[in-house]
Protein backbone atom coordinates (compact mmCIF):
# COMPACT_ATOMS: atom_id res chain seq x y z
CA UNK A 1 0.00 0.00 0.00
CA UNK A 2 0.96 3.44 -0.79
CA UNK A 3 0.10 7.02 -0.10
CA UNK A 4 -0.32 8.48 -3.38
CA UNK A 5 -1.19 12.69 -4.28
CA UNK A 6 -2.91 13.00 -7.37
CA UNK A 7 -3.10 16.41 -8.61
CA UNK A 8 -5.79 17.23 -11.23
CA UNK A 9 -5.38 20.38 -13.39
CA UNK A 10 -8.18 22.76 -15.53
CA UNK A 11 -8.85 20.83 -18.88
CA UNK A 12 -8.56 17.44 -16.51
CA UNK A 13 -12.01 18.75 -14.64
CA UNK A 14 -13.11 20.96 -17.23
CA UNK A 15 -16.85 19.61 -17.05
CA UNK A 16 -18.90 17.23 -15.25
CA UNK A 17 -18.21 13.91 -17.31
CA UNK A 18 -14.55 14.86 -16.79
CA UNK A 19 -15.16 14.88 -13.32
CA UNK A 20 -16.28 11.71 -13.38
CA UNK A 21 -13.54 10.66 -14.89
CA UNK A 22 -11.46 11.57 -12.38
CA UNK A 23 -13.11 9.93 -10.00
CA UNK A 24 -13.00 6.59 -11.70
CA UNK A 25 -9.24 6.79 -11.79
CA UNK A 26 -9.25 7.84 -7.90
CA UNK A 27 -11.51 4.76 -6.95
CA UNK A 28 -9.26 2.48 -8.98
CA UNK A 29 -5.61 3.50 -7.42
CA UNK A 30 -8.08 3.15 -3.76
CA UNK A 31 -9.13 0.07 -5.44
CA UNK A 32 -5.57 -1.18 -5.34
CA UNK A 33 -5.20 -0.90 -1.59
CA UNK A 34 -3.46 2.74 -2.16
CA UNK A 35 -4.15 5.38 0.68
CA UNK A 36 -5.40 8.94 -2.34
CA UNK A 37 -5.17 12.56 -1.26
CA UNK A 38 -6.74 14.27 -4.69
CA UNK A 39 -5.54 18.30 -5.49
CA UNK A 40 -7.82 19.64 -8.04
CA UNK A 41 -7.61 22.52 -9.86
CA UNK A 42 -10.80 25.11 -10.92
CA UNK A 43 -12.89 23.78 -14.26
CA UNK A 44 -11.02 24.96 -17.08
CA UNK A 45 -12.04 29.34 -17.74
CA UNK A 46 -13.14 29.46 -14.24
CA UNK A 47 -10.59 31.45 -12.91
CA UNK A 48 -9.80 33.89 -15.94
CA UNK A 49 -13.83 34.38 -15.51
CA UNK A 50 -13.82 35.22 -12.38
CA UNK A 51 -11.29 37.77 -12.33
CA UNK A 52 -12.44 39.55 -15.27
CA UNK A 53 -16.42 40.03 -13.38
CA UNK A 54 -13.76 41.34 -10.93
CA UNK A 55 -12.24 43.69 -13.05
CA UNK A 56 -15.70 45.03 -14.09
CA UNK A 57 -16.10 46.09 -11.07
CA UNK A 58 -12.71 47.35 -9.73
CA UNK A 59 -10.70 48.01 -12.76
CA UNK A 60 -7.62 46.77 -9.88
CA UNK A 61 -9.45 44.90 -8.06
CA UNK A 62 -8.57 44.83 -4.39
CA UNK A 63 -5.83 41.90 -3.60
CA UNK A 64 -7.30 40.49 -0.37
CA UNK A 65 -11.19 40.24 -2.44
CA UNK A 66 -9.68 39.26 -5.30
CA UNK A 67 -8.55 35.99 -3.90
CA UNK A 68 -11.89 35.83 -1.70
CA UNK A 69 -13.24 35.77 -5.18
CA UNK A 70 -10.84 33.67 -7.08
CA UNK A 71 -10.34 31.12 -4.64
CA UNK A 72 -14.43 29.77 -5.27
CA UNK A 73 -13.47 27.82 -8.80
CA UNK A 74 -11.20 25.12 -6.68
CA UNK A 75 -14.36 25.10 -4.29
CA UNK A 76 -16.91 24.50 -7.05
CA UNK A 77 -14.24 21.52 -8.26
CA UNK A 78 -13.44 19.57 -4.81
CA UNK A 79 -17.37 19.29 -4.01
CA UNK A 80 -18.17 18.10 -7.36
CA UNK A 81 -15.62 15.56 -7.45
CA UNK A 82 -16.15 14.32 -3.71
CA UNK A 83 -19.92 14.12 -4.91
CA UNK A 84 -18.61 12.14 -7.46
CA UNK A 85 -16.49 9.94 -5.59
CA UNK A 86 -19.43 9.38 -2.99
CA UNK A 87 -21.89 8.26 -5.70
CA UNK A 88 -19.38 5.65 -6.88
CA UNK A 89 -19.77 4.24 -3.12
CA UNK A 90 -16.83 5.73 -1.80
CA UNK A 91 -15.70 7.21 1.10
CA UNK A 92 -14.76 10.64 0.75
CA UNK A 93 -14.41 14.11 1.93
CA UNK A 94 -13.57 17.94 0.62
CA UNK A 95 -11.48 20.43 2.72
CA UNK A 96 -10.43 24.06 0.93
CA UNK A 97 -6.92 25.20 1.52
CA UNK A 98 -8.01 26.93 4.84
CA UNK A 99 -9.84 23.92 6.50
CA UNK A 100 -6.50 21.45 5.74
CA UNK A 101 -4.86 24.72 7.27
CA UNK A 102 -2.25 25.53 4.52
CA UNK A 103 -0.62 28.03 6.41
CA UNK A 104 0.28 30.60 4.09
CA UNK A 105 2.01 34.37 4.19
CA UNK A 106 0.19 37.20 3.78
CA UNK A 107 0.98 38.17 0.26
CA UNK A 108 -2.05 38.41 -1.61
CA UNK A 109 -2.57 36.69 -5.18
CA UNK A 110 1.03 35.40 -4.77
CA UNK A 111 1.27 33.75 -1.44
CA UNK A 112 4.19 31.23 -0.14
CA UNK A 113 2.92 28.18 1.47
CA UNK A 114 4.80 28.16 5.34
CA UNK A 115 3.72 25.29 6.94
CA UNK A 116 0.79 22.25 6.54
CA UNK A 117 -1.31 20.95 9.48
CA UNK A 118 -1.21 17.51 8.35
CA UNK A 119 -2.80 15.81 11.15
CA UNK A 120 -6.52 16.00 10.43
CA UNK A 121 -5.82 14.51 6.81
CA UNK A 122 -4.01 11.63 8.01
CA UNK A 123 -7.02 10.56 10.55
CA UNK A 124 -8.90 10.83 7.30
CA UNK A 125 -6.43 8.67 5.53
CA UNK A 126 -6.96 6.44 8.46
CA UNK A 127 -10.38 5.49 8.35
CA UNK A 128 -10.50 5.13 4.51
CA UNK A 129 -11.46 8.20 3.50
CA UNK A 130 -10.13 9.64 -0.33
CA UNK A 131 -9.33 13.41 0.75
CA UNK A 132 -10.07 16.24 -2.26
CA UNK A 133 -7.88 19.31 -1.05
CA UNK A 134 -8.69 22.48 -3.52
CA UNK A 135 -5.29 23.62 -4.66
CA UNK A 136 -3.95 27.08 -5.35
CA UNK A 137 -5.27 28.45 -1.74
CA UNK A 138 -4.87 28.53 1.57
CA UNK A 139 -4.85 31.05 5.01
CA UNK A 140 -2.25 33.09 6.75
CA UNK A 141 -2.00 34.09 10.64
CA UNK A 142 -4.87 36.00 10.16
CA UNK A 143 -7.52 33.60 8.68
CA UNK A 144 -7.69 35.69 5.59
CA UNK A 145 -8.08 33.47 2.16
CA UNK A 146 -4.91 33.79 0.06
CA UNK A 147 -4.24 32.25 -3.16
CA UNK A 148 -0.45 30.94 -4.13
CA UNK A 149 -0.54 32.39 -7.70
CA UNK A 150 -1.88 31.52 -11.43
CA UNK A 151 -0.81 27.27 -11.67
CA UNK A 152 -0.58 27.15 -7.91
CA UNK A 153 -2.06 23.92 -7.59
CA UNK A 154 0.65 22.49 -8.59
CA UNK A 155 2.98 24.03 -5.49
CA UNK A 156 -0.59 22.59 -3.36
CA UNK A 157 0.10 19.10 -4.62
CA UNK A 158 3.50 18.56 -3.92
CA UNK A 159 3.39 20.33 -0.99
CA UNK A 160 0.92 18.11 0.42
CA UNK A 161 3.19 15.00 -0.64
CA UNK A 162 6.03 16.35 1.02
CA UNK A 163 3.76 16.98 4.32
CA UNK A 164 2.45 13.69 4.32
CA UNK A 165 5.66 11.78 3.06
CA UNK A 166 3.71 10.59 0.20
CA UNK A 167 5.35 7.49 -1.45
CA UNK A 168 4.56 9.97 -5.04
CA UNK A 169 3.10 13.28 -6.26
CA UNK A 170 1.65 12.33 -9.62
CA UNK A 171 0.40 15.53 -11.70
CA UNK A 172 -2.45 14.59 -14.29
CA UNK A 173 -2.20 16.84 -17.03
CA UNK A 174 -3.36 17.41 -20.83
CA UNK A 175 -0.22 15.75 -21.97
CA UNK A 176 1.27 12.58 -21.31
CA UNK A 177 4.76 13.51 -19.77
CA UNK A 178 7.70 15.78 -20.39
CA UNK A 179 8.80 15.98 -23.78
CA UNK A 180 12.09 16.65 -25.77
CA UNK A 181 10.41 20.16 -26.70
CA UNK A 182 7.14 21.05 -27.71
CA UNK A 183 5.41 18.83 -30.16
CA UNK A 184 3.66 21.19 -31.77
CA UNK A 185 6.33 22.57 -33.35
CA UNK A 186 8.70 19.61 -33.50
CA UNK A 187 6.16 16.49 -34.53
CA UNK A 188 9.34 13.95 -33.85
CA UNK A 189 9.63 15.59 -30.28
CA UNK A 190 9.31 12.17 -28.01
CA UNK A 191 8.27 11.80 -24.14
CA UNK A 192 11.30 10.85 -21.93
CA UNK A 193 10.61 7.89 -19.36
CA UNK A 194 12.83 9.89 -16.99
CA UNK A 195 14.25 13.33 -16.63
CA UNK A 196 16.38 15.02 -13.37
CA UNK A 197 15.23 17.45 -10.72
CA UNK A 198 18.01 19.80 -12.13
CA UNK A 199 16.96 19.84 -15.89
CA UNK A 200 13.21 19.82 -14.73
CA UNK A 201 13.89 22.97 -12.88
CA UNK A 202 15.74 24.28 -15.90
CA UNK A 203 12.94 23.38 -18.31
CA UNK A 204 10.57 24.90 -16.21
CA UNK A 205 11.99 27.81 -16.01
CA UNK A 206 12.87 28.35 -20.02
CA UNK A 207 9.64 28.25 -21.16
CA UNK A 208 8.46 24.78 -20.32
CA UNK A 209 4.67 25.27 -19.02
CA UNK A 210 4.01 21.38 -18.40
CA UNK A 211 4.65 21.93 -14.51
CA UNK A 212 4.96 25.34 -12.68
CA UNK A 213 8.38 26.18 -11.80
CA UNK A 214 7.67 26.81 -7.79
CA UNK A 215 6.27 23.30 -7.94
CA UNK A 216 9.70 21.83 -9.20
CA UNK A 217 11.73 24.00 -6.60
CA UNK A 218 9.44 22.33 -3.67
CA UNK A 219 9.98 18.82 -4.30
CA UNK A 220 13.47 19.43 -5.11
CA UNK A 221 13.72 20.64 -1.72
CA UNK A 222 11.81 18.57 -0.19
CA UNK A 223 12.75 15.45 -2.34
CA UNK A 224 9.51 14.70 -3.26
CA UNK A 225 9.12 11.91 -6.01
CA UNK A 226 7.26 13.60 -9.22
CA UNK A 227 5.05 12.10 -12.00
CA UNK A 228 3.61 13.93 -14.84
CA UNK A 229 0.38 11.98 -16.33
CA UNK A 230 -1.99 12.46 -18.76
CA UNK A 231 -5.46 12.38 -17.60
CA UNK A 232 -7.01 11.32 -20.76
CA UNK A 233 -4.91 8.13 -20.80
CA UNK A 234 -5.81 5.62 -19.33
CA UNK A 235 -2.28 3.69 -18.69
CA UNK A 236 1.41 5.03 -19.63
CA UNK A 237 3.81 5.41 -17.12
CA UNK A 238 4.34 9.37 -18.11
CA UNK A 239 7.94 10.82 -16.99
CA UNK A 240 9.14 10.65 -13.43
CA UNK A 241 11.32 12.94 -12.59
CA UNK A 242 14.31 12.03 -10.59
CA UNK A 243 16.55 12.74 -8.03
CA UNK A 244 20.32 11.12 -9.01
CA UNK A 245 21.10 10.31 -12.77
CA UNK A 246 21.57 6.34 -13.60
CA UNK A 247 23.43 4.69 -15.77
CA UNK A 248 21.12 4.79 -18.64
CA UNK A 249 20.47 8.58 -18.58
CA UNK A 250 24.27 9.57 -18.76
CA UNK A 251 24.32 8.17 -22.47
CA UNK A 252 21.82 11.72 -23.38
CA UNK A 253 23.78 14.48 -23.63
CA UNK A 254 21.27 16.65 -23.70
CA UNK A 255 17.38 16.04 -22.60
CA UNK A 256 15.55 18.95 -24.50
CA UNK A 257 15.05 21.78 -26.03
CA UNK A 258 13.26 24.53 -24.37
CA UNK A 259 12.25 27.54 -25.32
CA UNK A 260 10.47 31.52 -24.64
CA UNK A 261 9.06 34.34 -26.95
CA UNK A 262 8.15 36.43 -23.82
CA UNK A 263 11.63 37.76 -24.01
CA UNK A 264 12.23 41.61 -25.26
CA UNK A 265 15.94 43.36 -25.04
CA UNK A 266 17.18 46.05 -24.31
CA UNK A 267 20.91 47.79 -24.72
CA UNK A 268 22.62 51.03 -23.10
CA UNK A 269 25.42 52.09 -25.46
CA UNK A 270 28.50 54.14 -25.05
CA UNK A 271 28.04 53.05 -21.21
CA UNK A 272 31.17 54.59 -19.20
CA UNK A 273 32.95 51.68 -18.08
CA UNK A 274 33.64 51.95 -14.19
CA UNK A 275 33.13 49.80 -10.83
CA UNK A 276 29.15 50.08 -9.59
CA UNK A 277 27.88 50.88 -13.46
CA UNK A 278 25.79 47.87 -13.72
CA UNK A 279 24.11 48.47 -10.48
CA UNK A 280 23.08 51.68 -11.33
CA UNK A 281 21.29 50.37 -14.70
CA UNK A 282 19.53 47.23 -12.85
CA UNK A 283 19.34 48.94 -9.44
CA UNK A 284 15.96 51.18 -10.81
CA UNK A 285 14.30 47.90 -12.60
CA UNK A 286 14.70 45.64 -9.51
CA UNK A 287 13.35 48.20 -7.32
CA UNK A 288 10.59 48.16 -9.80
CA UNK A 289 9.88 44.52 -9.19
CA UNK A 290 11.24 43.89 -12.82
CA UNK A 291 12.76 40.67 -13.27
CA UNK A 292 16.30 40.36 -15.75
CA UNK A 293 17.03 37.46 -17.34
CA UNK A 294 20.56 37.31 -19.10
CA UNK A 295 22.36 40.15 -19.00
CA UNK A 296 25.68 40.90 -21.30
CA UNK A 297 28.80 43.76 -21.39
CA UNK A 298 30.63 43.90 -23.76
CA UNK A 299 34.48 44.53 -23.44
CA UNK A 300 35.14 48.10 -22.24
CA UNK A 301 37.08 50.52 -25.08
CA UNK A 302 38.16 53.83 -24.52
CA UNK A 303 36.43 53.85 -21.35
CA UNK A 304 33.17 52.81 -23.11
CA UNK A 305 30.89 49.63 -23.16
CA UNK A 306 27.39 48.71 -23.88
CA UNK A 307 25.12 46.72 -21.73
CA UNK A 308 22.88 44.48 -22.43
CA UNK A 309 19.73 42.40 -21.02
CA UNK A 310 16.66 40.85 -21.54
CA UNK A 311 12.90 40.79 -19.35
CA UNK A 312 9.78 39.43 -19.54
CA UNK A 313 8.27 41.32 -22.79
CA UNK A 314 5.04 42.58 -20.75
CA UNK A 315 7.87 44.70 -18.81
CA UNK A 316 9.65 46.29 -21.94
CA UNK A 317 8.18 49.68 -22.25
CA UNK A 318 7.80 50.17 -18.11
CA UNK A 319 11.85 49.37 -18.27
CA UNK A 320 12.63 51.83 -20.96
CA UNK A 321 10.63 54.50 -19.19
CA UNK A 322 12.77 53.65 -16.06
CA UNK A 323 16.55 53.79 -17.74
CA UNK A 324 16.17 56.55 -20.36
CA UNK A 325 16.72 59.02 -17.22
CA UNK A 326 19.13 56.50 -15.54
CA UNK A 327 21.01 56.76 -18.96
CA UNK A 328 21.06 60.09 -19.02
CA UNK A 329 22.47 60.82 -15.26
CA UNK A 330 25.21 58.27 -16.22
CA UNK A 331 25.64 59.93 -19.56
CA UNK A 332 25.34 57.09 -22.01
CA UNK A 333 25.01 57.46 -25.24
CA UNK A 334 21.78 55.75 -25.90
CA UNK A 335 19.16 53.28 -25.07
CA UNK A 336 17.95 50.40 -27.65
CA UNK A 337 15.74 47.68 -27.49
CA UNK A 338 13.65 45.43 -29.12
CA UNK A 339 10.56 43.07 -27.88
CA UNK A 340 10.62 40.33 -31.50
CA UNK A 341 13.13 38.26 -29.66
CA UNK A 342 13.04 34.88 -28.54
CA UNK A 343 15.14 32.37 -26.10
CA UNK A 344 16.23 29.14 -27.42
CA UNK A 345 17.68 26.85 -25.08
CA UNK A 346 19.18 23.13 -24.81
CA UNK A 347 19.02 21.33 -21.04
CA UNK A 348 21.34 18.53 -20.06
CA UNK A 349 23.05 17.00 -17.48
CA UNK A 350 24.96 15.20 -19.49
CA UNK A 351 26.79 18.41 -20.74
CA UNK A 352 28.84 18.29 -17.87
CA UNK A 353 31.28 15.30 -19.15
CA UNK A 354 30.43 15.82 -22.65
CA UNK A 355 32.79 18.43 -25.02
CA UNK A 356 31.54 20.48 -27.67
CA UNK A 357 27.75 20.57 -27.07
CA UNK A 358 28.37 24.26 -27.66
CA UNK A 359 29.89 24.57 -30.85
CA UNK A 360 27.56 22.16 -32.26
CA UNK A 361 24.86 24.29 -31.43
CA UNK A 362 26.39 27.34 -32.67
CA UNK A 363 27.26 25.38 -36.06
CA UNK A 364 23.86 24.10 -36.90
CA UNK A 365 22.41 27.42 -36.09
CA UNK A 366 25.26 29.36 -38.28
CA UNK A 367 24.23 26.50 -41.10
CA UNK A 368 21.08 27.93 -40.90
CA UNK A 369 21.82 31.58 -41.22
CA UNK A 370 20.51 32.44 -37.59
CA UNK A 371 22.48 34.68 -35.89
CA UNK A 372 22.74 34.78 -32.34
CA UNK A 373 22.59 38.08 -30.04
CA UNK A 374 23.59 36.61 -26.60
CA UNK A 375 24.36 33.90 -25.22
CA UNK A 376 24.05 32.46 -21.61
CA UNK A 377 25.51 29.13 -20.09
CA UNK A 378 25.30 27.31 -17.16
CA UNK A 379 26.67 23.75 -16.06
CA UNK A 380 23.23 21.80 -17.29
CA UNK A 381 22.19 24.40 -20.21
CA UNK A 382 23.43 26.78 -23.14
CA UNK A 383 20.28 29.55 -23.74
CA UNK A 384 20.98 31.97 -26.75
CA UNK A 385 19.16 35.11 -28.09
CA UNK A 386 17.60 34.84 -31.19
CA UNK A 387 15.05 37.00 -33.34
CA UNK A 388 11.81 35.55 -32.94
CA UNK A 389 10.99 34.59 -36.53
CA UNK A 390 13.57 32.21 -36.32
CA UNK A 391 12.65 30.83 -33.27
CA UNK A 392 10.48 27.64 -34.08
CA UNK A 393 13.22 26.59 -37.13
CA UNK A 394 16.16 26.86 -34.33
CA UNK A 395 14.36 24.56 -32.54
CA UNK A 396 13.92 22.09 -34.96
CA UNK A 397 17.39 21.91 -35.92
CA UNK A 398 18.77 21.64 -32.67
CA UNK A 399 16.77 19.23 -32.01
CA UNK A 400 17.80 16.98 -34.65
CA UNK A 401 21.04 17.85 -34.17
CA UNK A 402 21.13 16.35 -31.01
CA UNK A 403 19.39 13.26 -31.96
CA UNK A 404 16.55 13.90 -29.62
CA UNK A 405 14.33 12.43 -32.55
CA UNK A 406 16.18 9.49 -32.11
CA UNK A 407 14.13 6.59 -29.90
CA UNK A 408 15.94 5.97 -26.35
Amino acid sequence: MALIVQKYGGTSVGSPERIKNVARRVARWQGQGHQVVVVVSAMSGETNRLIALAKEVQANPEPRELDVMVSTGEQVTIALLTMALVDLGLKARSYTGGQVRILTDSAYTKARIVKIDEDKLRADLSDGYIIVVAGFQGEDEGGNITTLGRGGSDTTGVALAAALKADECQIYTDVDGVYTTDPRIVPEARRLNTITFEEMLEMASLGSKVLQIRSVEFAGKYRVKLRVLSSFEEEGAGTLITFEEDDKMEQATISGIAFNRDEAKITILGVPDRPGIAYQILGPVGDANIDVDMIVQNVGHDGLTDFSFTVHRNDYQKVLGILKPVAAHIKAREVQGGDKIAKVSIVGVGMRSHAGIASTAFRTLAEEGINIQMISTSEIKISVVIDEKYMELAVRVLHKAFGLDQPQ
